[in-house]
């Protein structure tokens, strides 16, 4: 039996989390206003400008993100995109889960997420820190991809 080779699955696992990031979108799409009371569950000490900002920015970002990824173009920035927004969403459910709020993450849409495992707090900050570990590995590769690519021109 012959295993995949490294690029095979880096391939594979950045069409994965291109997808990941579109379903979370599409959750985030289909109901703005559940999006954005999960935001105002985390209490966090933001503005309300920023808050709704984030609600109306942050899926159109990660299905930006999400389809760049799928096809890949533009991979580099796009992971370096997402790198930020999984730090922050470590930073967003790990305060919650540590303050014991009990909330539902708003990860990939509130009909998935009710009286779930899915939607805990919890659950999503170990998921996040998981996914920037993703992330960062996909990150680094492409980085060094196109270092080495350089050097060899």
């Amino acid at each position: 039996m012959k295993f995949p080779n490294a690029s095979t699955v880096r391939k594979v696992l950045r069409i994965l989390l291109g997808a990941l990031m579109i379903w979370a979108a599409l959750g985030k799409l289909a109901d703005p206003q559940g999006f954005l009371a999960a935001i105002y569950g985390y209490e966090l000490p933001l503005h309300e400008t920023i808050l709704r900002s984030s609600a109306i920015a942050l899926p159109w970002l990660e299905l930006l993100c999400g389809l760049v990824l799928l096809v890949g173009f533009w991979n580099e920035s796009s992971l370096a995109i997402l790198i930020g927004l999984m730090a922050v969403f470590v930073v967003a459910t790990g305060q919650a889960w540590f303050r014991g709020l009990d909330i539902s993450c708003g990860c990939f849409g509130t009909s998935l997420e009710e009286n779930s495992i899915l939607g805990s707090v919890a659950f999503a900050f170990f998921r996040n820190i998981a996914l920037c570990a993703l992330v960062g590995y996909l990150w680094l590769s492409a980085v060094k991809t196109e270092v080495s690519g350089a050097v060899g021109d």
